[in-house]
């Protein structure tokens, strides 16, 4: 189940679609994809969901699927005999939840009251989905239910969209966030499936947040690395805050006390959440020096990539 909860939230975004027809269920989740979205919840609204689910199961095996919509137990049985590997339900149906436990499905209810996230919590849930997220008080409803439980984990889906994506995110108490505007209905009936990538792609870039934070250049000693910052900092009026392996001048340049990482030096790339980053680009096939992550309260905060650019090391560093 901790496994579980760790892959929905690295995905950050969890498209939920609703097929009219199976033969769509592989265009778009190669469009998802394309898109960097590797994850998707196919709800069981209609009857292609099923045969939707397998389909997109053998065409990529590698996929987080889940099952939305699920009603009652049989729903719970087609959808995991077709491939989903987790099931999330609109409403909080205990027969439902018990079942899934019974099975080790892994399994996210809807709430939307302090009521229902005590009884998630008594049942022993970790995630609820809070649906419907904006008509229900959205992220301050969220905030004041994590207050008395403060355990809990949210999963807010309804009304969610590119334009609020960012603020649901930044709460910490927030493991990611279902959404259907990259996969509309019009974009699947009219075969848009470049528009679906399109859109995925600027999700994720909403969700990762990438940007250039510093530059990192290499000292010989504290001595040099001093003496290099000054003079940025003398011509440039940066200020100067010296710590214990560089010297920063400003919050753009970078000065080590020792060659580190990178023949020329190394350049900081910001990003929203470090975990959430790796996972995204690992899926891109780029490969990461797991012994230089560094942690900050239990939580990734700093990562180099292997393979330098222009000789200069690149990694991940939280914004």
């Amino acid at each position: 189940m901790e496994q579980m909860i760790t892959l929905i939230r690295n995905t950050g975004i969890i498209p939920v679609l609703v097929l009219e027809d199976e033969k769509d269920a592989v265009p778009v989740a190669g469009a998802l994809r394309d898109g960097g979205i590797y994850c998707v919840e196919v709800t069981f609204r209609t009857t292609a969901a099923s045969e939707g689910i397998r389909k997109m199961r053998e065409a990529y095996p590698d996929m987080l699927i889940g099952a939305g919509t699920v009603l009652d137990t049989d729903q719970v049985d087609a959808a995991v005999d077709a491939g989903a590997e987790f099931i999330v339900s609109p409403g909080f149906d205990e027969n439902v939840i018990l079942y899934c436990r019974e099975k080790g499905i892994f399994m996210v209810p809807g709430v939307s009251s302090p009521t229902e996230v005590e009884m998630a919590c008594r049942l022993g849930l970790k995630v609820v989905k809070f649906f419907p997220a904006e008509a229900a008080g959205g992220v301050e409803m969220i905030k004041a239910l994590s207050a008395p439980f403060g355990s809990m984990m949210f999963m807010p889906t309804g009304g969610i969209n590119q334009n609020n994506l960012r603020k649901y995110l930044d709460y910490p108490k927030v493991i990611a966030c279902g959404g259907s505007w990259m996969v509309s209905k019009e974009l699947i009936i009219n075969k848009r499936f470049d528009e679906i990538t399109k859109l995925s792609g600027e999700a994720m870039r909403e969700v990762l947040g990438f940007r250039l934070q510093h530059v990192g250049i290499n000292g010989t000693d504290a001595k040099d690395a001093c003496e290099i910052a000054d003079g940025f900092c003398d011509i440039f009026g940066f200020e100067k805050l010296e710590k214990q392996k560089s010297v920063f001048s400003g919050t753009a340049v970078e000065v080590m006390k020792a060659n580190g990482y990178g023949k020329n030096g190394h350049i900081g790339i910001g990003t929203q959440d470090v975990e959430r980053a790796k996972y995204f680009l690992e899926k891109k096939g780029v490969r990461f020096r797991e012994e230089s992550a560094d942690y900050k309260n239990g939580k990734m905060v700093c990562i180099y990539l292997e393979k330098e650019i222009a000789g200069f090391a690149v990694h991940l560093v939280q914004n």
